[in-house]
């Protein structure tokens, strides 16, 4: 079962165009980051920074649901945030050696430095949780992607979106919320009203953001239909479908 997944993934990876993969993997690093911070705070209301960018990664992978199915689109969710992984222990480690940070020499106070070496170095409740709430997300997203294509009829920029934004509005409530469960709430104090609040005020502006940009990712899905690109990895899920 094991070597089975591998080598889908591995074929995958390769058929899947870099751009996508990159900016997927990026996306999913930065709002690892950002999620350190909050945006505001109010008494019925918050939100963290991450949210600016976590709709990208939810385009990449409704693009990828598109072409690919629903499968890889969670495979490439695994393979992102296995590198998030990846690169958190590897600022963890750096912020671990005696050097300072150019901000330091700046202000020369040890405080700034201390801080930075926190805030890069992460904590392991931040990576745990916002992981498991990607890893989460990705799948609702892909399962709600891959229902709603079944009983869509026509193949169409308004296919595309009904598809992309149900379950992307689905699934970045799942996301906002499990984070906001597994960490705002236990780490950062947040009330259960805002822990919901931030929940579903995310997801709609994660969403809207997703609306905005939506053409531009159906044109690319076209594109790669059009030049037939994934024919290797389609092929070969085919005829293990068949076997």
């Amino acid at each position: 079962m094991i070597k089975k997944e591998w080598e889908n993934t591995k074929i995958l990876l390769r058929n899947v165009p870099s751009p996508v993969i990159t900016l997927f993997v990026v996306s999913v690093i930065v709002m690892n980051l950002l999620a350190n911070k909050e945006l505001f705070s109010a008494q019925y209301l918050a939100l963290d920074c991450g949210f600016t960018v976590s709709w990208v990664s939810f385009l990449c992978m409704d693009i990828l649901c598109k072409r690919f199915g629903a499968k890889a689109s969670v495979r490439v969710s695994v393979y992102a945030l296995f590198i998030n992984l990846c690169v958190c222990i590897l600022f963890k480690l750096l912020s671990l050696t005696p050097g300072m940070w150019g901000e330091f020499y700046t202000t020369e106070m040890p405080e700034v430095n201390a801080a930075l070496n926190a805030t890069i170095g992460g904590s392991w409740y931040v990576v745990v949780g916002s992981s498991v709430a990607m890893l989460s997300s990705s799948c609702v997203n892909a399962f709600f992607n891959k229902t709603i294509a079944k009983r869509l009829k026509k193949d169409n920029f308004g296919a595309f979106a009904i598809r992309s934004y149900v379950s992307t509005g689905i699934a970045q409530f799942c996301d906002n919320l499990v984070f906001a469960l597994l960490v705002s709430h236990v780490f950062f104090g947040w009330t259960w009203i805002q822990v919901f609040t931030c929940s579903i005020t995310g997801a709609v502006m994660e969403l809207l953001c997703e609306v905005f940009i939506s053409p531009i990712g159906y044109r690319v899905v076209k594109q790669w239909e059009a030049e037939d690109v994934g024919r290797e990895y389609l092929e070969f899920i085919e005829e293990q479908d068949e076997a």
